[in-house]
């Protein structure tokens, strides 16, 4: 089949390679524009083009893709199939109704709960114990179409976002793959959505990285877990932002936000219910460091508040 995968981030990578490894036919790769990251702002491309461009693949990188142009560059290439993975754009209808097999997406949630941009970090924030991936023919809705594979996986208590990231992005490959094994058998079954089992993941904003104190320990740790490595849990300290990385339980007790202990083994402070322990975090304008080492340049005293 003549194949035009459409992704942009890392998480994108092992599909698209998974399908040159396959020797598939992929004719184009439609990506976002490059753009300027990190805090010298410096122009970057998307890690799908480089890898498109490391195998000689055409590249497409529509401002907008529902644009007349961009769909039409697509219809000249005639594919038999669009294979859609965390692209960053909406598509129109237009788009997908030109592949003779329609669009297949990898979603990286057991559908149809998470829909959305951000469905990693909210099923640990969330505090769920198991997700996985879902290949799904797509619609105009969003993630509301036909699901046509499913792989499931348990989520570790103390994994965060990066690591989940990694390995769904390496399922959703193998997904892929036995997913247009089953298409060339012409053995895909298609399933509805029940709408009724959906929630919504929505993009993340920096605030909500923000630290609620008066909620129990076993949230925070999971906002930690599910904000890491972006935006990033965050709370203040004597004023400055202060980034909370990763964390563990405790049982000690205290006001909300207040420091019950400062040790090299940990900072524990007092939440709504119970305490978390961090051990790993970054005042504002200094290096991530443990705990160890953050105490070696700042001092806490027992009774400090965190949060203000």
């Amino acid at each position: 089949m003549r194949i035009v995968f459409m992704g942009t981030p890392e998480f994108a990578c092992p599909t698209l390679k998974i399908l040159i490894d396959r020797g598939e036919q992929v004719v184009a790769v439609v990506t976002q524009p490059d753009r300027p990251k990190g805090r010298g702002q410096q122009t970057l491309a998307p890690p799908v083009k480089l890898l498109a461009q490391m195998h000689g693949i055409p590249v497409l990188q529509p401002v907008k893709v529902r644009l007349p142009e961009p769909i039409e560059e697509i219809r000249a290439l005639k594919p038999d199939l669009i294979v859609v993975v965390a692209f960053g754009q909406i598509l129109p209808k237009a788009l997908l109704d030109i592949p003779t097999h329609g669009c297949i997406n990898v979603h990286a949630s057991l559908l149809p709960r998470y829909r959305g941009a951000a469905p990693l970090n909210w099923c640990i924030i969330n505090g769920e114990t198991e997700t996985g991936v879902t290949t799904m023919m797509m619609d105009v809705g969003l993630d509301t179409g036909d699901m046509l594979l499913k792989r499931s996986t348990p989520i570790d208590p103390d994994e965060d976002t990066s690591a989940l990231h990694d390995r769904l992005s390496q399922i959703g490959a193998e997904l892929l793959g036995e997913t247009l094994d089953r298409l060339a058998q012409g053995k895909l079954v298609r399933e509805k959505q029940d709408d009724t089992l959906t929630c919504y993941a929505s993009m993340l904003k920096k605030e909500d990285g923000r630290i609620d104190w008066s909620l129990s320990a076993a949230a925070i740790k999971n906002l930690v877990r599910g904000m890491t490595p972006w935006p990033g849990a965050f709370t203040y300290l004597d004023g400055k932002l202060l980034k909370v990385y990763r964390v563990g339980i405790a049982a000690g007790a205290g006001q909300p936000g207040e420091i019950v202990r400062a040790a090299r083994d940990g900072i524990e402070v007092a939440c709504g219910e119970g305490s978390v322990v961090i051990h790993e975090l970054q005042l504002e304008g200094k290096k991530r460091l443990p705990a160890a080492e953050f105490l070696a340049g700042c001092k806490l005293d027992k009774g400090a508040m965190l949060g203000f």
